[in-house]
């Protein structure tokens, strides 16, 4: 979907946007989870130095698309061998979900 695509389309997204309606439970959750998302991505972002977005290139020559995709595939390999000893599994799922928002934000 190309980013006007979106810009058009974000009402159906939006439900109660403008509306004084109240928020359901689950768009609560929802609109909760999505906020933790985005402040973990803005301190990673911060801590890491943009890494993801701009990698410093020491040895790998890869495109950053395809290095996202490497950090993807290492989160759901630990996500599918089930060893919470370094991570649980609930923080595996934020880092896939933030890579994938990188994923986007890099395609974009």
């Amino acid at each position: 979907m190309t980013e006007e695509k979106w810009i058009n389309s974000r009402e159906k997204y939006e439900p109660n946007k403008d509306k004084k309606t109240k928020l359901s439970d689950s768009q609560k959750a929802i609109a909760d989870v999505c906020d933790e998302m985005k402040k973990m991505l803005l301190q990673k972002n911060n801590q890491y130095g943009d890494s993801v977005l701009n990698p410093s290139r020491f040895f790998s020559h890869a495109d950053k698309e395809e290095q996202i995709k490497v950090r993807i595939d290492d989160k759901l390999s630990r996500l599918v061998q089930g060893n919470d000893s370094l991570e649980s599994d609930d923080d595996i799922i934020m880092d896939l979900i933030g890579y994938l928002t990188l994923l986007l934000v890099s395609r974009r």
